[in-house]
């Protein structure tokens, strides 16, 4: 069983995406509050297309290792802090962190990329329970979630969960038109932002396994409205997997384009059918680094959307879920495919 592990943290940020079933399944780092500031232009990876949070938990590692003599371990975590990684708006109110996000990325003339998680009914009661108390909360949220993008450029991750969890049937079937409605609305609301690129997610291939089951959902949630869908969000799947998936999942839903999630799979999902293979996975590695020049028609971009080194949860040692664990992060640094 693969599931979506999706927690608050007691600061009520999001958290982890894992898949294993009816509840979570990868893991996911979702909300780190967004950085004050960008960071400038000598100091950005050349080659980046997407925003650099100068103040992410990786960055204040690195420069507490280099304080303590830990120069190696803060030149490998390096992989991950100078790399751009998705934000997570925690609360009830996204304006604050999406506005430092979106502020960083003027200032760096480049993407923000955020990540909308607060679907009613979240994770169906699992790990990460919760979500907007009401349908008509949740339209204001995306409301303010959009309104403070404002004329920047940015690209959204919808829903991680929302629809793979009424295809496994988690979600009950009381709240699945309900849900359809404000995942079409939703989208509309963020296209009227001027440069704004949504996708809605589809979960990945190690919990659904067969994409053309994701099709008719897509369809109603309005798939056609949107610039296309997510996969492998907080989830280890190989490149090569994804993408056979995503073309295939494509051809069904008129040729729409995706992004993949590659974070943490850069060694693939941990070997074996296990029910906890989505927490915490030992001998992961990061992924490709995120870029939109992919050299694929259909596929927009290669992201971090999980953050690296976020926990998935209180399993193999690890912190509460969506707390930084320099210690895995720093496994998945050192197994990086591009180490």
């Amino acid at each position: 069983m693969h599931r979506l592990l999706r927690t608050f943290t007691a600061l009520t940020a999001l958290t982890a995406l894992g898949l294993t079933g009816c509840s979570s399944g990868s893991g996911s780092g979702k909300e780190k509050p967004a950085a004050e500031a960008g960071r400038s232009t000598a100091d950005r990876p050349p080659e980046s297309t997407f925003w650099v949070d100068p103040e992410s938990a990786a960055a204040r590692q690195v420069e507490q290792w280099e304080q303590e003599g830990r120069t190696q371990d803060a030149a490998a975590l390096k992989r991950i802090s100078e790399q751009p990684m998705a934000v997570w708006p925690a609360g009830d109110d996204p304006a604050p962190d999406i506005k430092a996000a979106v502020d960083g990325a003027a200032q760096d003339d480049r993407t923000a990329v955020l990540v909308a998680y607060n679907i009613p009914h979240r994770d169906c009661g699992q790990h990460s329970a919760g979500g907007a108390h009401s349908s008509d909360f949740y339209r204001q949220w995306i409301d303010k979630f959009a309104g403070t993008i404002g004329n920047g450029p940015a690209l959204v991750i919808l829903e991680p969960d929302a629809i793979p969890h009424i295809v496994d049937g988690c979600t009950p079937a009381e709240y699945h038109a309900d849900r359809y409605q404000l995942l079409s609305e939703a989208i509309q609301r963020l296209k009227r932002q001027p440069q704004v690129k949504v996708y809605l997610d589809a979960g990945n291939p190690g919990w659904i396994d067969q994409a053309t089951k994701l099709t008719e959902p897509l369809q109603q949630a309005g798939i056609a409205q949107a610039d296309g869908f997510s996969l492998n969000v907080s989830n280890f799947q190989s490149d090569e997997t994804i993408m056979a998936y995503g073309r295939t999942l494509s051809g069904t839903v008129g040729g729409k384009h995706f992004v993949m999630d590659t974070s943490r799979n850069g060694k693939g999902p941990l070997a074996g059918d296990r029910e906890d293979a989505w927490c915490n996975p030992p001998g992961r590695g990061l992924g490709t680094p995120p870029t939109d020049k992919t050299g694929d028609a259909l596929l927009d971009a290669a992201l971090w959307i999980k953050r690296p080194g976020d926990s998935d949860g209180p399993c193999r040692g690890g912190p509460a879920a969506g707390q930084w664990w320099p210690d895995y992060a720093l496994g998945l640094a050192r197994n990086a495919k591009d180490a």
